[in-house]
């Protein structure tokens, strides 16, 4: 490989560029060297270029030729210049000396419309998807029914100990705090006008109503849910549902069934489970610090609680159940092959999860006020 070299001689006046060897990465460090402090502007322009003896040129060459002594309008004459090396040396020259346009800033307004109408078109998206999942899930539910299709209750007990009985504990405790701390604050407020001892009807509605149904539910959401996308996210990336799918099995019997029906099982427990222990941090609150005896908060809460209430709030629950695991097992249905997308799509599965929860509770809560329930 021979060096990259120039000289710029004078013949009749008229600077001319000899090039020689090859303008390539490897052969540029010396004339690069030796053209330093050179450039098109200031420099001296040749008006002819003799390139017989270039023998090799690559885009680090040109560019080189063209900071140095090739830049602006016109260009010099070329001699003994192959095709190729012309071609290349015109689309560095163009990309060079194309000016560059300012693009103008948007307003404020332009990016935020911009924003909303893409979220809006992603989550028109997404509850279409949803609406189809859950269309393709009852199916595969009345073929079961039907007997075409089978439950398999190893896997749904499984997921019913998985995502039931594990839970116990969490939701129990987180029930338990929030009850205590509803009836304390409940119990601040009402001390103003001598009502602490409705702090029981306080605790036992809010509770037996919503808190009860609703923790349980945003705490397997965020527990349960995600699990869901993870496993069947993973099992996506390595192409185990396509083998499923290759063995002539359903992968909704096999993988959105079971554990569809271990939430629809277990979410009514936990949330009957989780309205107990927050009635009973209520009550502890008020034996402790209100002068509630455990005895008064049962007799009080035996008059004014309703069974009525208590069935309102679990009646949510095969619901909330529906949405967790429809939106988790969708969400991991869509993963592509690779971790970074298991992890975007199990947090898109308890953002979406929760909200659905959060926006089904208002309007669950809407309707029963309405019809007075």
């Amino acid at each position: 490989m021979a060096q990259a070299d120039y000289s710029l001689d004078q013949t009749d006046d008229q600077p001319v560029l000899r090039l020689r060897g090859d303008w390539t990465v490897a052969g540029l460090p010396a004339a690069e060297r030796r053209s330093q402090g050179l450039t098109a502007a200031a420099g001296p322009r040749p008006v002819r270029v003799d390139a017989s003896e270039l023998t090799a040129l690559d885009t680090a060459g040109a560019l080189l030729l063209v900071q140095r002594w090739l830049g602006g309008m016109p260009w010099p004459e070329f001699e003994g210049l192959r095709p190729a090396d012309g071609e290349l040396l015109n689309l560095v020259g163009e990309r060079i000396a194309a000016p560059r346009v300012r693009q103008r800033k948007p307003s404020g307004i332009q990016p935020m419309l911009e924003r909303t109408g893409a979220a809006v078109e992603f989550a028109w998206r997404q509850f279409t998807l949803l609406l189809g999942f859950g269309g393709q899930t009852l199916i595969t539910i009345l073929a079961i029914v039907a007997g075409r299709q089978r439950l398999r209750w190893t896997s749904a007990v499984h997921h019913m100990e998985r995502a039931g009985l594990d839970a116990v504990p969490i939701v129990c405790l987180l029930s338990f705090l929030v009850g205590a701390v509803v009836a304390f604050l409940g119990a601040t407020v009402l001390a103003d006008f001598g009502a602490q001892v409705f702090t029981v009807e306080l605790v036992s509605f809010s509770f037996m109503r919503e808190f009860g149904v609703l923790l349980t539910a945003i705490m397997i959401a965020g527990r349960s849910g995600s699990a869901y996308t993870a496993e069947i996210g993973m099992m996506r990336a390595r192409e185990e549902i396509d083998a499923i799918r290759a063995l002539g099995l359903d992968p909704l019997e096999l993988l959105v069934i079971p554990r569809l029906l271990a939430l629809l099982v277990m979410l009514p427990v936990l949330s009957f489970l989780a309205v107990l222990s927050g009635i009973l941090g209520g009550a502890l609150v008020g034996g402790t610090e209100l002068g509630i005896s455990p005895g008064l908060f049962l007799a009080r809460m035996q008059e004014t609680a309703e069974l009525r209430h208590l069935l309102v709030g679990l009646s949510k629950a095969p619901l909330f159940a529906v949405i967790i695991a429809l939106v988790g097992c969708l969400e991991g249905l869509k993963v592509q092959a690779s971790a970074e997308s298991v992890g975007r799509h199990t947090t898109s599965s308890v953002v979406q999860s929760i909200f659905l929860v959060i926006l089904v509770d208002a309007i669950a809560a809407i309707f029963f006020m309405e019809l007075g329930w």
